[in-house]
């Protein structure tokens, strides 16, 4: 009997939804089990497989599960029709008004971050690492759902798995790039472990551009994904290790 497809759930999103794990898939080796990164070096057929018990799970037609090429930037995709696996646009976020349609964010330490305005119909998904964050990808989100017609203060947001602050040592030049924007965000450094070094907290520092953008609800899930390798995949532990293959998991939210 095949296990399911794990995945953990924000009550703060009222479409299906999940961010899922790396456990409950068809993978093996450094991709075991639940790999969903289509760019990677792992058998295509299990990918597919594996995306497909995502989409699943949340009641989604795998037929319908689109994917980005994930740039670290702003674009913002709106999605109309499901395109080929592994064909989709360079972008880092998407949004839709289709029902049917499921957005897959696929990640190994940055933020993934799901949006929903229930009653608007619009949902979006978004890859957040430290770049993107600090250029705006989730503001740029929150205008595309805006133009399709949701309602800022009715979006509800969920940041998922991704690095914490205690794993999370950056270099003198990312703090730099975040305090040029605005010097507040000292706030998100804590004291590193060695000399000019700093511990950045993503998902915090993700959840303070959300609010102030006024959405309505921003929930954070308390997840370190470098420090839980039982349940997620790591780039920075990968890194750490002196490299070799990875698998990134995924979070999904579909209209319904």
């Amino acid at each position: 009997m095949s296990v399911p497809a794990e995945s953990l759930r924000a009550a703060a999103l009222p479409m299906p939804h999940g961010f899922f794990t790396r456990r409950g898939g068809v993978s093996t080796g450094p991709f075991a089990s639940l790999n969903c990164s289509l760019s990677g070096r792992d058998v295509h057929d299990n990918v597919l497989e594996n995306r497909a018990r995502a989409a699943r799970a949340v009641g989604a037609d795998p037929s319908r599960l689109v994917g980005l090429h994930q740039v670290h930037g702003t674009e913002v995709t709106h999605v109309t029709e499901p395109w080929i696996p592994g064909h989709g646009p360079r972008a880092d976020a998407m949004v839709t008004d289709r029902y049917g349609i499921a957005l897959g964010i696929v990640t190994g330490d940055c933020a993934p971050v799901l949006f929903a305005d229930a009653d608007a119909g619009i949902v979006g998904a978004a890859h957040a690492g430290w770049r993107g964050a600090v250029a705006g990808v989730l503001e740029a989100t929150l205008a595309a759902m805006t133009a399709l017609g949701a309602t800022p203060g009715r979006i509800t947001a969920a940041i998922g798995p991704c690095i914490g602050q205690a794993s999370y040592e950056v270099g003198a030049d990312l703090r730099a790039a975040v305090l040029d924007r605005a010097a507040e965000d000292a706030r998100f450094f804590a004291p590193g472990r060695r000399a000019l070094h700093w511990q950045f907290d993503l998902s915090g520092y993700c959840a303070a551009r959300l609010a102030a953008a006024c959405v309505g609800a921003v929930e954070v899930l308390a997840c370190d994904t470098l420090a839980d390798e039982a349940r997620f995949f790591s780039h920075r532990r990968r890194t750490l290790a002196g490299g070799g293959l990875i698998g990134h998991q995924i979070s999904v939210i579909a209209l319904a």
